[in-house]
């Protein structure tokens, strides 16, 4: 069979992305990872057709960190066949705060949310109009999720739910689930997914978006719990503690379905250790007599008040 030949394609055009890891160099405590051993079946004088060497672009593309087809290869350059000129890199991506290229204020690394700041003339922000980050604490069956998902739902300003358990989930093969029992890989688990709820809430932030986060977060373990929201987060993050009565958490709990549903004994003993956060200075709902709405509204009067004056944690 013969096929045709004719000029090479001119090299593809990069995107920033992988002009940034096409030229990426590792640095102190990033060892570049070994190749791949040589193939005992490669003929000799070059890899196999199709191969991509380390570094390079795409199978078979030219230009910068490409290399020409190999000897064989459907479409196959010439010998004295020259690459062309490199295209110039595209534009560093915009970290001043500024909208970019894609119309999105870019995340500064590691830039920790602070409490919004009353507009002039005001004694606090407009809890109604104000881009926050709320973490709505609970115990499974208190009804966060749903309250959360209303409350971001019914804000007169842009709101983002982000919910942990669904963040956990996004694991399929290997999902540590904690019913099967508390180890390491849960505990992992876990702790990524903060630290990517975490992210989320901040770049929301910097684009101007409120967020709600769900957690049950225990109040004896501080540095995991609260310690770990507001290093991932930042001090600007207002915790609302949302806590029914341990019949209705039980009642409710029985209504769910799959992974989410827990034992009745375990349900008590997380409403038990809740009961922890009593006397902390938090500010605590107990919504046992509440519908989802009710619960929502009186969210918002918490958070007016928590702008007004924070609370220390």
């Amino acid at each position: 069979m013969q096929y045709a030949v004719g000029a090479p394609l001119p090299p593809r055009h990069q995107t920033q992305e992988q002009g940034a890891t096409q030229s990426w160099t590792p640095g102190p405590g990033h060892p570049v990872p070994p190749g791949p051993p040589p193939s005992p079946s490669a003929p000799p004088g070059g890899p196999h057709p199709g191969a991509v060497p380390p570094g390079t672009g795409h199978p078979g593309a030219g230009g910068p960190g490409g290399a020409p087809p190999g000897a064989g290869h459907p479409g196959a350059a010439q010998p004295g066949w020259s690459a062309p000129p490199p295209q110039s890199a595209p534009p560093a991506a915009d970290t001043t705060g500024t909208a970019g290229s894609t119309g999105h204020i870019q995340l500064p690394p590691g830039a920790p949310v602070a409490l919004p700041s009353p507009p002039a003339g005001t004694a606090a922000p407009d809890a109604a109009h104000t881009a926050v980050a709320v973490l709505l604490i609970g115990p499974a069956g208190a009804g966060k999720t749903s309250v959360a998902r209303h409350w971001a739902d019914c804000r007169r300003v842009p709101t983002a739910h982000i919910s942990l358990d669904d963040v956990r989930e996004w694991v399929r093969s290997g999902f540590a689930d904690p019913q099967q029992g508390w180890n390491d890989h849960s505990e992992a688990q876990y702790r990524l997914a903060r630290r990517t709820c975490g992210f989320a809430a901040r770049n929301f932030l910097a684009n101007g978006i409120s967020c709600i986060l769900d957690d049950a977060v225990f109040p004896d373990r501080p540095v995991v719990g609260l310690g770990g929201w507001k290093r991932h987060v930042g001090p600007g993050l207002l915790p609302i503690v949302l806590l029914p009565g341990l019949e209705i958490v039980l009642e409710r709990n029985a209504r769910r379905s799959g992974n989410r549903r827990l034992s009745d004994e375990e349900v008590a003993r997380i409403h038990g250790r809740m009961a922890g956060w009593y006397g902390s200075g938090l500010p605590i709902i107990d919504n046992s007599q509440h519908d989802v709405a009710t619960t929502a509204r009186m969210l918002d009067d918490v958070l007016a008040r928590s702008l007004a004056s924070p609370p220390s944690w």
